[in-house]
């Protein structure tokens, strides 16, 4: 329910909607009844997704955009609004790794920041651009795809890893800002999924315990209807967490406060 009592719109926008993790959300909340708005750069893509949609039974309108311009962005969430209306899903999903497996010295800053800007400033701008209809409508839910790196340092993939960070602590912004105004918002890992991207690093060379999609595909559903809003803020992993595992650990959670960015403390006497 929204901040006013009101079922929030079962309209969703997922965005890398045109392949891997981004394709079996959007394909999987049609299947649910849900309206989804489908964003991505490639635009033949989107519409093979949209036909997935709409023999599943949903209503889908693929819309071609980079995520991290700002112009196309704006243009992108109207044009889905004007179709579907506002949106109560939203799925930042859009997501780059660096092409080279290397610590930083040894990695181009370009390839750094180009992840960056695709993994963080494409979240800061779909976000910015839903947002508002979503705050009219009375609320709605975020979810930002994260990853493990964004709670743990690695030997590689720099700016992956920064992107991530930085998106947890967005996303507790969300949460603390607008919760009361009914925005819930979420950070999900979707385990090790088999994609384009995952299957291109040298670590996963060999790997045979690829996480299925449907698990984080259950997880967003189960946020689309407002089963998890009580732990809004926080981090969730597919594949080991299920909506009845983490309802079975919400006093837990909610009593520790578990499951978000921290800088721990060395004990009672520790100034910070």
């Amino acid at each position: 329910m929204t901040a006013d009592g009101v079922p929030p719109a079962r309209t969703a926008l997922v965005t890398g909607a045109g392949r891997g993790i981004g394709r079996a959300v959007a394909t999987g909340l049609a299947e649910r009844g849900w309206s989804v708005g489908l964003l991505a750069r490639d635009a033949a893509a989107l519409n093979e997704v949209a036909a997935l949609c709409r023999t599943a039974g949903g209503t889908a309108i693929p819309v071609a955009a980079d995520v991290a311009d700002p112009e196309a962005v704006a243009a992108a969430v109207g044009a889905v609004e004007t179709e579907l209306g506002a949106v109560g899903l939203l799925v930042n999903n859009a997501g780059a790794i660096e092409p080279v497996e290397e610590p930083f010295l040894d990695t181009d800053p370009a390839d750094t920041w180009r992840v960056i800007e695709v993994n963080l400033r494409g979240p800061l701008l779909v976000t910015h651009a839903v947002l508002p209809g979503m705050l009219a409508a009375g609320g709605g839910r975020v979810v930002n795809i994260s990853s493990g790196m964004a709670y743990r340092a690695t030997s590689a993939y720099t700016g992956y890893a920064i992107s991530k960070g930085a998106l947890a602590r967005f996303t507790a912004q969300l949460a603390a800002q607008y919760g009361a105004a009914g925005v819930r918002a979420f950070d999900l890992a979707p385990g090790t999924v088999r994609t384009v991207m995952s299957t291109s690093m040298p670590v996963h060379a060999g790997f045979t315990g690829w996480t299925p999609p449907e698990r984080a595909v259950e997880l967003v559903a189960a946020i689309g209807e407002g089963t998890l809003d009580e732990l809004t803020g926080r981090f969730f992993r597919a594949g080991t967490d299920t909506p009845e595992s983490l309802l079975a650990l919400r006093d837990d959670i909610l009593a520790q406060d578990a499951r978000v960015l921290r800088l721990p403390t060395a004990g009672p006497d520790d100034p910070l």
